[in-house]
C-alpha cells in the first residue's frame, strides 16, 4: 500500500499508511477518545481544518451507513488512526470507510502510533500538522507549515448561506446556524417546533421579523471571537426572546454578555466526559467537542451564573443568565455520538418558550 507521512509542528514524524484520498492536507491535529461513532465525528462540522486522531486502535469496522450523518459534507481536512477495516462487518453498512473518504477527498494515515500521538498533544498541546507524501522533504513541508497562518473563516465555510426552514406545528425557533450538528434538529423535530435555520450573519432585527418563540445558538468550529457579528446580534436579543446555546454557541452567550473566552491546552473531545449540575447536584457523561472554553472568572459582573462544570479539569458547562431566559451548555445534549444523559435540556428550552414572557424593556415573568 502507498506510504504517507504525518509532519507536526514541532517537527516529530510519523510514518503510515496511506487510505482515503491521495490529496495532501494540512490542519490543526487534534485528538477523540469516543470508542464508537467515528462517522458522527468526521461528519461533525466543528472539525472544521483539523486532523481528528481517534484514539480507539480499530477504526472502520462497522462501515458507514446513511443514517449516522451530522452533515451532508464533512470538513475535516484528514483522519488518523491506529488500523482501518477494508472489510467492515455490519447489517446497516453502505459503503467502507475508505470509499467514504476518497468519494469528500479527505486523505488519511494508518499504522501509526496513534497513542504516542496523543500523549504528544496532551503534552504540547493541539498545533498545526500536515499529511504528505513519502518522498517530500520533512524540512521543506516543515518551513512552509511553520510560516502558515491558521484559517479563521470556520464558521463561514460551515454555516447555511441562506435561511431555510424544517416545518413543524410546535413553537416556533430560529436556529442560527454556526456548523450545526444535525441531531440539534433532530431534537428539535422530534419535539414538533417549526424551525427556521438562518446563516451565522443574520441580523436581530431580520430574526425578530420571524416572531420566534426561542432561538437555538448551534455548535460550529474555531474561535468564538473570530464571529464578532453573532455576538453583536445575540447582544440585541437577550432579554426580548428565550435563548439556548449549545457548544460555540454556549460561548458566544457568553461574549455577548460580556464574559471571556480562552483556547485550552488540548480541548475536550469524546462522548464519556463526566459534567457536575451545581443546582442538582447530579453528575452527568456528555459528549464534548470544542478547543475553547469559558473562563469561569470572568463571569463576575456578567449576569451569568455557572450551573455546571467538568469533573476532570473544573472547566465552565453550564451558565445561565440570572435575569433573562438564557443558557447554554459546552458539551452536546443531542449526543451523536455519546451518552443521552442530558437530552433533556431540549424539554428545559422548550419549557423556557412556553412560560417565559417577556415584557418590554427586559423584566421576566413565569
Amino acid at each position: 500500500m502507498k506510504k504517507r507521512k504525518l509532519i507536526l509542528e514541532d517537527g516529530t514524524v510519523f510514518n503510515g499508511t496511506a487510505f482515503g484520498s491521495d490529496s495532501e492536507s494540512s490542519g490543526e491535529i487534534v485528538f477523540n477518545t469516543g470508542m464508537t461513532g467515528y462517522q458522527e465525528v468526521i461528519t461533525d462540522p466543528s472539525y472544521c481544518g483539523q486532523f481528528v486522531t481517534l484514539t480507539y486502535p480499530l477504526i472502520g469496522n462497522y462501515g458507514i451507513n446513511r443514517d449516522d450523518f451530522e452533515t451532508v459534507t464533512p470538513f475535516i481536512h484528514g483522519l488518523v488512526v491506529k488500523e482501518f477495516s477494508e472489510n467492515p462487518s455490519n447489517f446497516r453498512n453502505e459503503e467502507t470507510l475508505d470509499e467514504f473518504l476518497k468519494v469528500h477527498n479527505i486523505p488519511g494515515i494508518a499504522n501509526i502510533d496513534t497513542r504516542k500521538l496523543t500523549r504528544i498533544i496532551r503534552k504540547h498541546g493541539t498545533m498545526r500538522a500536515v499529511m504528505i507524501d513519502e518522498e517530500k522533504k520533512v524540512q521543506d513541508v516543515l518551513d512552509q507549515l511553520r510560516l502558515a497562518e491558521m484559517p479563521r473563516d470556520q464558521v463561514k465555510q460551515t454555516s447555511t448561506s441562506k435561511p431555510y426552514v424544517v416545518p413543524g406545528r410546535g413553537l416556533r425557533v430560529v436556529m442560527v446556524d454556526f456548523g450545526a450538528k444535525h441531531g440539534i434538529l433532530r431534537e428539535l423535530t422530534k419535539r414538533d417546533c417549526h424551525i427556521t435555520v438562518v446563516p451565522h450573519n443574520y441580523s436581530a432585527e431580520a430574526i425578530l421579523r420571524l416572531k420566534p418563540d426561542g432561538i437555538m445558538l448551534t455548535n460550529g468550529p474555531g474561535d468564538p471571537k473570530d464571529v464578532p457579528e453573532a455576538i453583536e446580534m445575540i447582544k440585541q436579543l437577550i432579554g426580548q426572546i428565550p435563548i439556548f446555546g449549545i457548544c460555540l454557541g454556549h460561548q458566544l452567550l457568553a461574549l455577548a454578555c460580556g464574559a471571556d473566552t480562552e483556547k485550552m491546552k488540548f480541548g475536550h473531545r469524546g462522548a464519556n466526559h463526566p459534567v457536575k449540575d451545581l443546582r442538582a447536584r447530579k453528575t452527568y457523561l456528555t459528549s464534548q467537542n470544542h478547543s475553547y472554553a469559558v473562563n469561569a472568572s470572568s463571569l463576575i459582573d456578567t449576569g451569568l451564573e455557572l450551573t455546571q462544570i467538568a469533573l476532570n479539569d473544573e472547566t465552565v458547562e453550564g451558565i445561565r443568565h440570572t435575569a433573562y431566559p438564557a443558557f447554554s451548555v459546552q458539551y452536546h445534549p443531542e449526543a451523536s455520538p455519546g451518552p443521552e444523559d442530558t437530552n433533556y435540556l431540549f424539554d428545559e428550552f422548550l419549557n423556557l418558550m412556553k412560560y417565559s414572557t417577556v415584557k418590554q424593556g427586559g423584566e421576566v415573568y413565569a
